[in-house]
Order: C-alpha cells, then structure tokens, then sequence
C-alpha cells in the first residue's frame, strides 16, 4: 500500500546513554587487558618467566674430576674413582605418597645399615628438594637402589678420592673430605691445582622434550696433575723397613727421610705408625701426624760435625789437631760433661768417630758460642725447610745475649735446641753437596737445583771424610755400612726433655750420606722411646739406615765406590772378601 505524501518513516534510535555504557565498559576492559599485559611483560615479569623456566629450562653439567697425584715416575699415589650418591626429593616423595611403601623403605634402610625412623626423618619435610640419603655408595648398593625405583629417590654421580699406596704415603699425600677439598699434606697444599671447575649448559626444551635453545655454555676448566718427586718404590721399602723397626725395638713412633742431595728432592719420606687413607673409621688423631715434619727433638751428636766443622773454619784447628780427652770427663761451669769411657787423644776425626762429648766441648768453648750459632743457622735450624707442607714445625733455638760455659758445651753435642727428622736430613743433605744449601721441595725436579753457598767445599769434604770414620770397625755407626759402599754418617742418642728435667725416654738417631766418595742420598732415621736397654742410635737407627741404603743404591742404579770393601753380600749372606 503506498504511503501518503506526508506520513513519517519511523527509524529506530540507539539509546544513547547505554551506548556510552557500553562502549566505556569495553574500553576500561582493554585498557585493563594492555595495562595487565604491560605489567607482566614489561614492569614484573620476573615470577611468569621464573616459572616457565622450571617448566622447560634444564641445566647439564659436565662433571671433572679431581687431578692424580704421581711419584716422579708416573705411579699414581691419589687417584679419583666415580661413585654414585643416593638423593632425594622430599616434595616428589610426598606427592607421589611413596612413604606408604614401606616395605621398600625398610629395605632402602637395611642396605644403608641405618634405622628406618632415620632414614624417613630425612625426608618428612615436604616442602625440601633435595636431601642426601647417602654419600659415596658402592656400585653394588647403587644398583640396589635404582632396582626399588622409589619415586622421589635418585642416583647422583660423584667421585671419591681413592689411594692406592694407602699407609706407605699416607703422610705426604694426605687427604681429602666427602666433598673432595684437600685436609692434609699435598692434597691440601696444592688443593686449587688438583681443583678444575665441571661445565655447565643450560637450555630450554618444549614440551616433547627436544632442546630448542641453547641458553648459556660454560666450558670446564680441566684440573692438573702433581708429580712428586718421591719415588714409590724407596718409599715403599723405607716404610717397610722403619716399621719393622719401630716394632721390633717396641718403640712409640719413628721417621724417615731420604733427600737427593743434588736437588733437595725428597725421595721418600715416612713415619710409623700409620693408617689407611682409604679407610678412616678405627684412626686416631696420633696416627694423622705426619712426624718427620712436625715432631721435635734434641738431635745429639748428630750435629757433632758442624762444630768439627766451626774449628776447621776457625783456623786454629785442622784434620791432624789433637784433643786431649783424658780422663773422660770434665766439669763446665760447676757441672760435669763426661764420655762413655776415657777415648784419650783424639784427632778430630776420632771425636766424630768415638762421639766424644768432651772432645766437642772443648772446641765448641773454643770457637765460641757465636760461630755455633752459625753454623746450626746455616743448615736451616730453627726455620722452615721449604717444603711448605702443613704442619711442619720449625725446631727450636734459643736467643739469648748470655750463655753459660756448661750451656754451649751442651749445645756442642745437641742439648739446648731441637729440630725435626727433616731438618737432620737438609743438614746431612748440605754435607753431601759439598757446602751448598737448598730448599727441601716435594715437587719432581728434571734438573739439578742451584742454591746458596753456606760452607767452603773443601772443609766440608774434608769433615765428610771424617765421618767415613764413624762406620768404620772403631766407630760407633759400623752398624750402618752398607755392602760396596762408603758411608758417612753420625750416631745421636738423646734423653727425651720433661718439666724439670730429663726423663727416662731415648730418641735413636743416625743420618748419613751415600756414597761417601760422592754423595748422591742423605738419610736421616729417628727412632723415638725404644723400649728395653737398647736405646743408643748405633744399635737401632744405623741397622735401618744401612738397610734402606743399601735398598735404595740398588732402586736408584747407584754406582758402588767400595767394591773392594771386606764385607760383601751374596745372595743374601755376609761373606769376607778374599
């Protein structure tokens, strides 16, 4: 029908009050989802992206392990082995309610050998990620674990340290804790060499698992290695012999060290007791010392030849000066200074070869307490040696502006100061070089070592001769020959110090040089408290040098320099030469 001329079309009209409702509403949403957009992306997006990261971030790492310890000839003395530690997650554990297995729980405690009320205290924190349910297993008990396959509980692996030599180096190598950081001797002193740094990679993986970036790699810094200039071979046979002493004499404790005179290498250092790095659980704190570096004692007439040597320097005396010894004693400043019986006239080779504490005395008093001094200062008394190893004790000698007559008298034969069985081995290592002093050192040297000229060549030479003498038939290190060689040497025997006094304890000593004609070894053997009457340094300590000696010159190839010598070994027996 059509529409009149005038009439209206109606149109609907928009309400216009619930069309800038609406449009606002929308707007505010917006505004709200970019403003919220904007916060976490731009202002804190730390906590969404910390999350995703647990969600698809992993992190490897590429494990090192810690560097070998060898002798000079490439025996390993400490090595790392892979071993497996048992971790749990106590979250995971709660989770998955793996508690409610007991039965797998108990027999995770059985093989540990721990109480299971322990063993589950460990993980009754829900909230923890990680706790060690046990360090250090052995493959068997690592197999064990993973074959219960309980949720929350895994495998890590790790490494142990392990030594192969176990007591006979346990000393100078020392050890390591559960967590591989040096606590003792070289593992400890060169701990950062031994040290690298494992490797890291970080990536992010999707969901199925593959890895789709490469986030941050960190290459591992490889650890080095340390060679020791002991010889496994002379350190293995010197703490056979050592221990087989310290037993057979019943004594508390005894030291050894063999030095190369040519380079201050410590060939073999060793002390008995002992005890198995390897195996801790039963060792007491005694048995940790290393006492060729930490314990001190009286040396006796083991330092006889440098006052020898202070009266050649002198020049008042020389190898034919003659000293009245008669009748075996004689009294110093109100006390008395004696020998085991009247030795007469001596020359000063006789002094050294009879231990004549009279004879000492008399040109200790001579020289003067000064020129003493300086001599013992000279072969490194009272100061450190140079090898740097924890524990090492310095000895002891006085200062004062006054001595007493009696009391440098007493110094002339060892009373008064104190040193270590390593120090007695640098001073018979100084003889031995021919008056040249080096620093003591662990590490292998492939060269012979420049040091610090401290005597003349030729009165030390000439003191050496002398105490070729000391083993000789009359002397009283003859204990300590050795078949086909010349050995010069010095006994020592000193009562052991107490409060007040001296006590009723002994200290055996005997260091020397082999080959006489040309020293290559200095040896140094300390037996300490022997028990019973045979106490004299001739009697137990010159029988294990000459031993070791005689061991070593054949390990180290020594060329003999008296193969026309009246007493020669064969196979095994003592024979006269014809």
């Amino acid at each position: 029908m059509a529409l009149k001329r005038n009439q209206k079309i109606l149109r609907p009209e928009a309400l216009k009050g619930r069309f800038i409702f609406v449009t606002v509403c929308l707007g505010c949403m917006f505004f709200a989802l970019i403003a919220r957009a904007a916060f976490i992306q731009v202002i804190a997006p730390d906590r969404l992206v910390h999350e995703s990261d647990l969600r698809t971030v992993r992190v490897s790492e590429d494990r090192v392990q810690r560097g070998n310890i060898t002798d000079r000839n490439g025996v390993e003395l400490a090595v790392s082995v892979p071993v497996h530690t048992v971790w749990a997650d106590p979250k995971v554990i709660h989770d998955t309610n793996s508690l409610a297995d007991t039965r797998r729980w108990a027999a995770l405690a059985e093989v540990f050998n721990v109480p299971v009320a322990q063993l589950l205290s460990k993980v009754d924190n829900p909230e923890r990620r990680f706790v060690y349910l046990q360090r250090m297993v052995t493959p068997g008990v690592a197999h064990y674990v993973a074959q219960l396959r309980i949720p929350g509980v895994s495998l890590k692996e790790e490494s142990r340290r392990f030594y192969p030599t176990g007591e006979i180096s346990a000393h100078i190598i020392g050890i390591t804790n559960i967590d591989g950081q040096g606590l003792d001797g070289i593992e400890a002193v060169f701990d950062s060499y031994l040290t690298g740094t494992s490797g890291q990679r970080r990536y992010r993986r999707d969901g199925s698992g593959r890895v789709v970036e490469d986030i941050e790699v960190t290459a591992s810094e490889l650890p080095q290695s340390i060679r020791l200039s002991i010889d496994q071979r002379v350190q293995a046979m010197a703490y056979k012999e050592l221990k087989k002493a310290v037993s057979y004499h019943q004594a508390t404790s005894g030291s050894v060290v063999v030095v190369n005179v040519h380079t201050g290498e410590i060939v073999a250092m060793v002390n008995s007791p002992s005890y198995n790095p390897n195996n801790r659980t039963d060792v007491q704190q005694h048995q940790l010392r290393n006492r060729a570096i930490s314990d001190s004692f009286e040396p006796g007439s083991t330092v006889k030849p440098l006052v020898i040597l202070g009266a050649l320097q002198s020049g008042d005396f020389n190898a034919e000066s003659v000293i009245n010894t008669s009748p075996g004693w004689m009294t110093v400043g109100g006390r008395r200074v004696q020998d085991g019986r009247n030795e007469g006239e001596l020359n000063l080779a006789g002094i050294l070869s009879r231990s004549s504490n009279v004879g000492t005395s008399t040109l200790a008093l001579h020289i003067g307490v000064n020129e003493l001094l300086e001599n013992y200062y000279a072969v490194g008394f009272g100061t450190d040696t140079g090898l740097t190893l924890l524990g090492e004790s310095m000895g002891q000698m006085r200062h004062r502006s006054r001595w007493s007559d009696f009391e440098v008298a007493a110094l002339s034969y060892g009373y008064g100061l104190s040193t270590t069985t390593v120090q007695l081995a640098q001073m018979y290592a100084i003889l031995g070089s021919g008056g040249i002093k080096r620093p003591l050192t662990v590490l292998a040297q492939d060269k012979e070592v420049l040091g610090q000229r401290v005597f003349e060549q030729e009165l030390v030479t000439n003191v050496v001769q002398m105490l070729e003498q000391v083993t000789l038939d009359e002397g009283t290190g003859r204990r300590a020959r050795v078949p086909g060689f010349r050995v010069a040497g010095k006994t020592g025997t000193t009562r052991k110090a107490i409060a007040g006094g001296y006590g009723d304890e002994y200290v055996g000593l005997f260091a020397g040089l082999i080959p006489a004609s040309r020293p290559e070894l200095a040896i140094a053997v300390m037996i300490n408290e022997p028990a019973g009457d045979n106490y004299h340094g001739g009697t137990i300590a010159a029988p294990v040098f000459s031993s070791i000696a005689e061991q070593a010159a054949r390990i180290l190839n020594l060329n003999p320099d008296n193969i026309q010598g009246r007493d020669i070994r064969v196979a095994g027996f003592a024979r006269g030469a014809h």
